[in-house]
Parts: C-alpha cells; sequence; structure tokens
C-alpha cells in the first residue's frame, strides 16, 4: 500500500500548487488560500513525513527528491504543469518542478540554494534549534502560547509579528516542526544543494514566468546576499523583496502574497 498523502482542494480555475518548507504543513498557506481560491484551484500538499502525509520511502527528503515525487503527484492529480507556488524548502521544490518543465509558472518564497556555506549552515541551525525548543516545550506550549510575550519567543525565526500570530495557528506551526519525521533527512540535503555553481542546468525554467521574493526581515536565509546570489542565477526572474516580512510572509502580508500569486498567474497566459 503507498504511503498516505495529505492534500486539499479548494476552488476552481487554473491550478495553483502550494508546496511548503522545512519542518512546516500546508496549513502555513491558510492566510492565502481563500483569496486563491476564488480564481484558482489551490491545491496544497504536505510532503512525505511533514505534515499528515507519511514519510515514503521510495522519496529522497530534499528540493531534488521532492521535485521528483511532486512531479509524479501531479500526473496523479490531473494537473498539467499548474502554477507551482513554495516556500524555503519549497521554493526550491518549485523551481525544481520548474526545472523539470512540470510547471506552467514558478513563485518561489526565500527558496533554500542560494546561500553561501555560512548561510546554509545558519538556516540549518536555527531550524534545528526551533525544532528543538519547541520539542522541549512539550505540553506547556499550549497553555504558554497564550501569551503574546511567549508568542513571540517561539515564533520570531520565522514570521515579522509572531505575537500577531492567531494561537491556534501558531501550535499548528509548532506541531507540524515537532512531528516532521522526514525534518533531518530533509535537513542534511542541504548540504549538497545549491543553485548558484557555475554551468547549472537551468533546463525549462527559463521558458516560464518566475519569482523569486524574500521577506525584508527574514531570519532564517537572511541578508541581501542571498538575493543578490539568486538574481545573478536566475537573471530572468522577477526578483522581489516584501517589505515587513519574516521567512514565511503569508500572515505578515497576505494580500502582497496573493498579489505575487496573482501576477505571476497571469504572466503564464492561457492554461
Amino acid at each position: 500500500m503507498a504511503p498516505h498523502v495529505h492534500l486539499t482542494r479548494t476552488g476552481d480555475g487554473p491550478p495553483v500548487v502550494l508546496v511548503h518548507g522545512l519542518g512546516s504543513r500546508l496549513e502555513v498557506f491558510d492566510p492565502v488560500v481563500p483569496a486563491l481560491a476564488r480564481t484558482h484551484e489551490v491545491v496544497a500538499v504536505d510532503l512525505p513525513g511533514f505534515g499528515r502525509s507519511e514519510p515514503d520511502p521510495a522519496v529522497r527528503p530534499g528540493p531534488v527528491g521532492y521535485a521528483d515525487w511532486l512531479v509524479g503527484l501531479l500526473g496523479e492529480l490531473g494537473l498539467d504543469r499548474p502554477h507551482v507556488v513554495g516556500s524555503s524548502l519549497g521554493g526550491g521544490v518549485a523551481l525544481e518542478t520548474g526545472r523539470r518543465g512540470a510547471a506552467s509558472a514558478v513563485t518561489a518564497f526565500a527558496p533554500v540554494g542560494f546561500w553561501g556555506a555560512a548561510g546554509r549552515r545558519w538556516c540549518q541551525s536555527l531550524l534545528t534549534v526551533l525544532r528543538a525548543g519547541a520539542r522541549a516545550g512539550g505540553p506547556v506550549v499550549p497553555a504558554a502560547s497564550r501569551s503574546a510575550a511567549v508568542r513571540h519567543a517561539l515564533g520570531w525565526g520565522v514570521v515579522a509579528r509572531p505575537e500577531a500570530l492567531a494561537r491556534d495557528d501558531l501550535l499548528r506551526q509548532l506541531d507540524g516542526l515537532v512531528r516532521a519525521e522526514a525534518f533531518a533527512a530533509a535537513r542534511r540535503s542541504f548540504a549538497g544543494y545549491d543553485l548558484t555553481g557555475p554551468g547549472l542546468d537551468l533546463g525549462a525554467l527559463p521558458d516560464v514566468p518566475v519569482a523569486v521574493a524574500w521577506g525584508s526581515l527574514d531570519r532564517v536565509l537572511p541578508g541581501r546576499t542571498q538575493a543578490e546570489r539568486a538574481r545573478r542565477a536566475l537573471p530572468f526572474a522577477r526578483h522581489l523583496r516584501l517589505e515587513g516580512c519574516g521567512h514565511l510572509p503569508f500572515s505578515d502580508d497576505p494580500e502582497a502574497c496573493v498579489a505575487l500569486v496573482e501576477e505571476q498567474s497571469a504572466a503564464r497566459g492561457p492554461a
């Protein structure tokens, strides 16, 4: 029996597929799904070993392995070259899906792969510390998270204003971080993932609309250096800065995120 894959489908129109990041789950996109579903079929997926999707021994965790898996899933769902939107690890998956010619447009929010060695180690270390903190908090986290100060401490690494997060939203994300069975393997994959090397084969990526967006207050993949590397590696893409947003911008500024996805969907032309 194939491992269970958890996903949601809502709305009607040209399809948009949403792919989360390391230690996250599909609910991270909840702030933007209702608006996108007014004009699109929106499919949000839990990657194998994250959220409510079971680990799949046939899938190699990481941007490359998950992109191979996603291309197969798109075929099973009857989705022909949808617009693929990804966050962090999911941003790398989205770009890889575009390289394979399986996406009609790509939108990558703070994608992995444009780091130097120090930036990559920082990303790995920070997410590991956040996971360890969430796991150590255990049963006291739900009660403690009623405090805005505690929500800030728990969420400061990934959103700009964690104290403004709805308590239930924060708890769902922390639960996803704690329970992510593929976390360690996907984290290790980062060491060999680089989208900036000379002679990189971009495949079909230059043939579709691509947007890469970075939060100005991103603490996981911080600084302008990664954005500049992305500009050099993908000169054909749109490169944007989301003011006042953290690593996961969907709750910080859902309107800006929706607008960007809509613009990219329009840029791909008729389905």
